[in-house]
């Protein structure tokens, strides 16, 4: 059924009621609660939460953002969980015309020249293929977690995002780096070789590098920009992103 409460009251009800369970309670609880997505990365924090959602066969729809920008190991681990857990992991693309109107207008690479051409690369390949995952959902569950960056430090276990007017919840928001390696490593949990090679943050693979002893774990993320924030635009206020203009007959690069 449809959540017949107020969504900013009740988020801030599940604000209070997830820290008090384990994380299979806190995903139960979110299920019972309404139409739940959650969007995974494949990335380790992530891999945890759709092990509890296939492991407890709860009613949480899991997707992810097919950028055609991945990492190989990423694309490979979607179909290793699905058949470890049982699952499908819907795959939400961007529009080819999307992709060949930002190539005219920035290049395929063009992310790296500026900030307002990065935007618009992640607007096309995640934020609109994000709109139509939670296209319907009334709660989205993501794997941010505090310890993740200092942008995400006082992230909490759920909020009201009136941007998508749906209720967004972090049910791993207080577990450290360190209790997500152990229950992976306990638990026998998939996850992407390329965290044994540096990578405690995986993205698209152009805009992703290992990091260096002592980096915070973000910081292989968008590395040529200096700002610490950064962002791909998912987890802040819509306007961080630029749209891209419609495609025209000259645009014929398309994304591997």
């Amino acid at each position: 059924m449809p959540i017949q409460q107020d969504p900013a009251t009740l988020a801030a009800m599940l604000d209070v009621e997830l820290p008090r369970l384990d994380l299979a309670g806190r995903l139960a609880l979110v299920a019972r609660t309404g139409r739940a997505v959650f969007t995974t990365s494949l990335g380790i924090e992530d891999q945890v939460i759709t092990a509890a959602i296939g492991t407890h066969q709860l009613p949480i729809d899991v997707s992810t953002l097919e950028t055609g920008r991945l990492f190989q190991e990423t694309v490979d681990l979607i179909v290793q969980t699905e058949e470890r857990y049982g699952i499908e992991i819907r795959r939400f693309r961007p529009e080819p015309q999307d992709v060949e109107a930002y190539a005219a207008q920035y290049g395929l690479n063009g992310f790296y020249e500026s900030v307002q051409a990065r935007h618009a690369c992640c607007f096309v390949r995640k934020l609109k293929p994000l709109a139509r995952a939670l296209a319907g959902a009334e709660i989205w569950v993501t794997g941010l977690r505090r310890g993740q960056s200092g942008n995400r430090a006082l992230i909490p276990f759920a909020e009201y995002d009136a941007d998508k007017n749906l209720i967004k919840v972090n049910p791993l928001a207080d577990w450290e780096i360190e209790t997500i390696r152990a229950h992976v490593a306990a638990e026998a949990i998939p996850v992407n070789p390329l965290h044994g090679r540096g990578y405690p943050s995986i993205g698209c693979e152009p805009c992703t590098r290992a990091i260096k002893p002592g980096e915070p774990e973000r910081a292989g993320r968008w590395w040529w920009e200096n700002d610490e924030k950064r962002e791909c635009g998912l987890h802040v206020p819509e306007n961080a992103a630029q749209p891209v203009p419609q495609a025209t007959p000259q645009a014929s690069q398309i994304a591997r």
